[in-house]
């Protein structure tokens, strides 16, 4: 093979190389040709030069003199950085995504925030728990960073932290909304404390708002005042020829400081030095990692074998309301990263109990007293333990938090662990009355006007069941409290008094989600 053979193919490679440089070719180079059939290599068989596969594409090649691109002519395109982020603030800011919202409530928020540095510190050094966990999740739907900020605003990210609604954890979620969500709340766990599950279910809901309304301020009202009443604002707006924007529609005040307060944090954290603000160190790492539980193991224990102090793992492990972890109702835990593997070391080394608790299923109606001595504690204890006001009954089938002994050491079946509760009544203090009998009263006839057993009444009074009564004739009945006081010579049943409400009296503050 000689060189000769050999130009057509690295002949047309520079050519094509020329093709995508900017600088114009000189005036005595070459005009540039057509690729020739023995570009093909050397070694084929030789083809026919009408075969596709041997035509260079035409659109690769110039056809005309080359002009330098002008800036102009580039096509528009955002400049990513390949440095990967300092911290986890900086990644926070590299995610935001969302409109800004501008305005004298995002300044005043801008200013409460900035003069209150000892609070933005405290919050923002508890966030450092959750925030790698939200990021990435965030990161993983394709949310807007912003949306890790505002756990700031629902609970100054304090996953205890319970509204005078009801509303619990990190992202506030009420009961109803929670189970809607399926976060479990039953008498073991509450998941909408849960790291993992309310975060899971926060977002989810943000998603279905954010999909409802197209806007992010709009889903964000919704999320803090309901979405039926976003709906309804949004109606009225319309109906009326005005704006549909969230500066726009007529809201609750806490409503209306909601999204200005979000603002005014993501403002802080976007630039904390125009704010004399400090942010604490936050690495671009994961604070925790889930290890599995497979037997029923006390709180304090778990934390003593992870060399964690307890409320530490509490704050990891929020969502356990008993001081027993069930391992069929929570089958993982969290804990610090650097701290997982030495809670699985010691856990293997153990020798002892791992649960000092049990659950206990009550097999009928019990008092209190009662049940305490069936399962071997003392009243106020089982009262401390499960919760119990004062003059309440257990009711059948509520499930108990009881020291394990020998004969309840079984983990806690699945069933029990998901779904046990703690159900009350109220308990009924009986006081000894006397009434009068009404002209054809029986036994019978009086016992059904107050709800009791024609035996009872004649057992009280040592009759027969079958005996008719005089009119005026004084019956002793035990009745409840508020029936006895109620009940007059004329024999009248009790009914129920309702306090007045008083004029003028503030409705109780709930949350509307």
């Amino acid at each position: 093979m000689t060189p000769s053979t050999l130009w057509p193919a690295w002949g047309l490679a520079v050519l094509l190389a020329l093709g995508g440089c900017a600088t114009t070719p000189g005036a005595n180079a070459p005009a540039p040709t057509e690729a020739s059939p023995s570009t093909a290599a050397p070694s084929a068989p030789a083809e026919p030069a009408t075969d596709a596969r041997l035509q260079a594409p035409p659109a690769l090649l110039p056809t005309g003199p080359m002009k330098p691109l002008a800036t102009a002519s580039l096509p528009p395109r955002s400049v990513v950085s390949l440095r990967p982020p300092a911290d986890l603030w900086e990644r926070i800011r590299r995610g935001f995504a969302m409109p800004d919202l501008t305005g004298e409530l995002v300044t005043d928020r801008e200013q409460w925030y900035s003069t209150r540095p000892d609070y933005l510190l405290r919050m923002t050094e508890r966030s450092r728990k959750y925030l790698f966990h939200i990021v990435e999740e965030l990161e993983r739907r394709n949310m807007p960073t912003e949306l890790a900020l505002l756990p700031f605003i629902e609970s100054a990210f304090n996953p205890q932290a319970v509204s005078s609604a009801k509303a619990a954890g990190m992202w506030q979620f009420m009961p109803a909304t929670g189970k809607h969500f399926d976060l479990r709340q039953n008498a073991f766990r509450d998941d909408r404390r849960d790291v993992l599950e309310s975060t899971r279910a926060a977002l989810d809901y943000l998603q279905k708002l954010y999909a409802m309304f197209g806007d992010w301020h709009l889903a964000l009202a919704a999320y803090n005042w309901g979405e039926g009443s976003v709906s309804r604002a949004l109606a009225r707006n319309k109906a009326a020829g005005l704006g549909l924007s969230y500066s726009e529609l007529n809201m609750p005040q806490e409503t209306r400081y909601y999204v200005p307060k979000l603002q005014a944090v993501k403002n802080l954290i976007a630039a904390p030095e125009a704010f004399s603000a400090k942010l604490p160190l936050i690495e671009n790492h994961p604070y925790f990692q889930t290890v599995p539980i497979t037997r029923d193991i006390d709180v304090d224990l778990a934390a003593r074998l992870a060399e964690v102090a307890p409320e530490d793992f509490r704050a990891l492990n929020p969502s356990m309301t008993k001081p027993v972890i069930l391992a069929a109702g929570t089958p993982q835990i969290l804990l610090p990263w650097d701290n997982a593997a030495t809670f699985s070391r010691n856990l293997e080394a153990y020798k002892g109990r791992l649960a000092s608790w049990t659950a206990w299923v009550a097999p009928a109606t019990l008092k209190v007293a009662d049940a305490a001595r069936r399962v071997g504690m003392s009243e106020a204890e089982l009262r401390r333990v499960n919760a119990i006001p004062p003059r309440m009954l257990i009711k059948a089938g509520s499930t108990l938090l009881v020291p394990r002994t020998d004969r309840l050491d079984a983990d806690v079946a699945p069933a029990v662990a998901d779904n046990g509760q703690v159900a009350l009544a109220p308990e009924v203090v009986l006081r000894r009355t006397t009434v009068r009998a009404r002209q054809g009263d029986t036994v019978a006839t009086l016992a059904r006007r107050y709800g009791v057993a024609a035996a009872t009444v004649a057992h009280w009074n040592r009759w027969s069941a079958q005996a008719a009564l005089k009119k005026g004739q004084a019956v002793v009945m035990y009745l409840p409290a508020s029936a006895a006081t109620a009940s007059h010579g004329g024999g009248r049943k009790a009914s129920a008094q309702r306090a007045p409400a008083r004029k003028g009296a503030p409705a109780p503050a709930r949350k509307r989600r």
